[in-house]
């Protein structure tokens, strides 16, 4: 079973870029980045997804003209075993590879509730809609480490509840570790194990969410008390 890590804190403290970093689309000025024991410092962004990490983004980021299931199937391509001569080719090896990918694409689609709008192309939606796709997307390429980037943001309250929901989900049945940024407090209480506090780009607390609800330096973070 994976475990579930929020980081929170007030807007403009450095949350995203922690992501930013991490998926290597920022470089950071100083210190190191290890994943599994591995420097992250000379992989390129596009070399993320083989290490077994994975994105999502504040604003969804899909191909609106593909379809739900093409969209997803996108996520499982970037971890293809096909190489450039089969997909030129059309060799038999390639169509088996093909059928593999749409195959757990689909069982990721059933996974999310989407069948209905399997078909459907991303553009025309509903945003609550678009963003099961992108978690789909993102959980395609098999990661290990999962990063959730305000996954709740723009999402009414039962679409927040079913999001609570799928968080657990993938962690329990997927074994995922999860890496959750977000704003709303009651997500990231309820589907966390640990929880991360930043202040302006440093930690002031960590544990679990009970006592991050009691910590005194979190509360002055939050409410500035002094």
């Amino acid at each position: 079973m994976g475990l579930c890590c929020g980081m929170i804190g007030l807007p403009n403290v450095g949350k995203t870029t922690v992501f930013n970093c991490l998926s290597r689309l920022y470089t950071p000025d100083r210190g190191s980045l290890e994943f599994e024991g591995r420097p992250l410092d000379g992989v390129p962004a596009h070399g993320i997804s083989a290490l077994g990490i994975s994105r999502t983004f504040q604003n969804v980021a899909l191909f609106p003209s593909l379809s739900v299931l093409q969209n997803v199937m996108v996520g499982v391509h970037c971890r293809s075993r096909g190489s450039f001569v089969a997909s030129a080719l059309r060799l038999p090896a390639l169509r088996s590879e093909e059928a593999r990918i749409r195959a757990q694409a689909q069982e990721l689609v059933a996974f999310f509730g989407l069948e209905a709008v399997a078909a459907h192309p991303a553009v025309g939606l509903p945003f609550g809609t678009l963003k099961r796709v992108e978690l789909a997307r993102a959980l395609a390429g098999s990661p290990r480490l999962l990063l959730l980037d305000e996954p709740a943001a723009g999402l009414n309250h039962e679409e927040v509840a079913a999001l609570a929901r799928l968080i657990r989900a993938i962690r329990s049945e997927h074994g995922v570790t999860i890496l959750l940024v977000e704003h709303h407090m009651g997500l990231v209480m309820e589907v966390s194990d640990q929880v991360v506090v930043l202040d302006f780009g440093r930690k002031i607390a960590e544990g679990p969410p009970a006592a991050i609800q009691q910590d005194a330096d979190v509360i002055r973070a939050y409410l500035g008390a002094h």
